[in-house]
């Protein structure tokens, strides 16, 4: 489940067990994500405030999509599964998400989302390689200098929570073993569902 030990719900100090408590009832399980945060319960708490001050700035299809670019050029499985997910729930069939994932620039997309997502996956690359010209490029397709804020703080967030993840060897829920299986397979670029993940 993970290369560290991590806190069993039944010996959950209050701060662990209130994390804990909040999964069941939002999730219906305990993510093995929280379970690699049961050590440090409060930098949950400070990611899960940014995460949101960023989201609530953007439209949930935007954010997704910009997360699963980025996720896709850190090879985060984790990440890749859990925002394929919310998109094959929310927007597109199984069979148009597969085609974003595996190459979006192919995909039905519209280019300023091509490009918001291909502006994603250089700043998780090398963001020393963004130039004026790179940030012209979303200036000219419509993007606000505020929205530009928007994309690349979910582009960096993401770096560390899909590193954290991968880091400490949490492995993607067993939940996403329910995702059409060609889906499924796509997404799982890195750390694979061993089946023994729900918690």
């Amino acid at each position: 489940m993970a290369f560290i030990s991590t806190i069993l719900e039944n010996q959950a100090a209050v701060d662990v067990k209130q994390m804990y408590d909040k999964n069941l009832e939002t999730l219906g399980y305990i993510p093995n994500y929280s379970k690699v945060f049961s050590h440090r319960p409060k930098v949950m708490e400070a990611w899960t405030n940014l995460v949101g001050s960023i989201r609530s700035n953007m439209d949930t299809r935007r954010y997704e999509l910009v997360t699963l670019a980025a996720a896709r050029a850190l090879n985060s499985s984790y990440c890749m599964l859990a925002h394929g997910s919310i998109l094959s729930k929310q927007f597109y069939s199984p069979a148009q998400l597969a085609l974003i994932a595996k190459d979006f620039n192919a995909a039905d997309l519209t280019p300023a989302e091509m490009r918001m997502m291909s502006f994603a996956e250089k700043i998780v690359g090398d963001a020393t390689s963004i130039t004026q010209a790179d940030i012209n490029e979303l200036q000219k397709i419509g993007f606000s200098d505020a929205e530009i804020f928007d994309i690349t703080t979910t582009a960096t967030a993401r770096c560390f929570f899909s590193k954290t993840l991968d880091a400490l060897g949490a492995e993607p829920d067993e939940i996403y073993l329910s995702l059409e299986e060609e889906l499924r397979e796509i997404l799982t670029i890195g750390r694979p569902i061993t089946g023994q993940s729900k918690g």
